[in-house]
């Protein structure tokens, strides 16, 4: 077993025996205390008070979504026929970005506070387009050898969820999860690694900004392939350029919630669930006509 793969299954025992201990600990009465600790973490520079979906959205939140689909979008324009391979780099930030939108949402006071319950209707949608999703994503990637990334996010929402929230049932809701991802991690795109970062997110979500190297390095084991290290090694571009993109993406995404855009953002609401399938079938129509040409 490699050194990679051993540290991913002690981070994942280190969780799975946290989220027991701290099931065990709400059960005698401990969560109360360490709920109300808990309170007093949030920073003031981060609005995390607005439920979602209510007047008075984080514009931050809804510029970091946007700026994910756009990296992704770009990410894919690879397959469509065209030579540029260049853009897997920008495309490094798409994944990140949504794990850590998962890390906010859950991390809100309406929804830490208010409301420490299963996350039904958000699990519903993540569940339902990671089935809808699947179809246009193996039409426009037929070679793929893992599935979309839909999955990858509702086992880190989960895991998250478990973490974050003080109930018996999103605590073995979570080490189900745990276990899937550990089993079938070949199956996933950006593997166990991937499927922790959103729990990694929550856990610095409101330290330090010099804190976002812990997901940093999980986006990277997440995103690593064999030869990207020894490919930077020798000065690649691309390899360089994805490291150095995996390392900023956590960083960058935690100073943008801090942010106040002075500008209008339009609110990415459920609708912009439908963009995942629905941008693989327009890029197939582009690689269609393309071909044709």
């Amino acid at each position: 077993m490699s050194l990679a793969n051993c540290w991913l299954w002690s981070v994942m025992a280190d969780s799975l025996w946290a989220i027991m201990l701290r099931t065990v600990a709400n059960k005698e009465g401990g969560g109360h205390a360490l709920h109300a600790r808990r309170a007093h973490t949030f920073r003031s520079d981060m609005d995390l008070s607005n439920p979602p979906f209510l007047p008075g959205r984080n514009k931050a939140l809804d510029l970091l979504k946007w700026l994910a689909m756009l990296s992704m979008v770009l990410d894919h324009l690879r397959y469509v026929g065209w030579s540029i391979d260049f853009l897997y780099v920008p495309g490094r930030f798409a994944f990140p970005w949504f794990c850590l939108a998962i890390a906010v949402n859950l991390s809100r006071r309406s929804a830490a506070l208010v409301a420490p319950r299963v996350q039904w209707r958000y699990l519903g949608w993540l569940l339902a387009f990671a089935a809808l999703s699947e179809i246009p994503y193996r039409l426009f990637m037929a070679d793929a050898t893992v599935l979309n990334v839909m999955p990858t996010l509702l086992l880190g929402l989960l895991i998250a969820q478990g973490w974050q929230h003080r109930n018996v049932t999103t605590r073995v809701m979570a080490i189900v999860a745990l276990l899937l991802a550990a089993v079938f991690q070949q199956h996933l795109m950006f593997g166990f690694a991937g499927v922790l970062l959103p729990l990694v997110f929550v856990l610095v979500l409101q330290k330090q900004l010099w804190y976002a190297v812990f997901p940093a390095v999980f986006c990277l084991a997440g995103n690593a392939w064999p030869q990207m290290f020894a490919g930077a090694a020798w000065g690649d571009p691309i390899s360089t350029g994805s490291i150095i993109a995996c390392a900023l993406a956590p960083v960058l995404g935690i100073a943008l919630l801090r942010s106040k855009p002075g500008f209008a953002v339009i609110p990415m609401r459920r609708w912009a669930y439908a963009i995942y399938p629905l941008h693989f079938l327009m890029l197939l129509g582009v690689r269609a006509v393309l071909e044709g040409v």
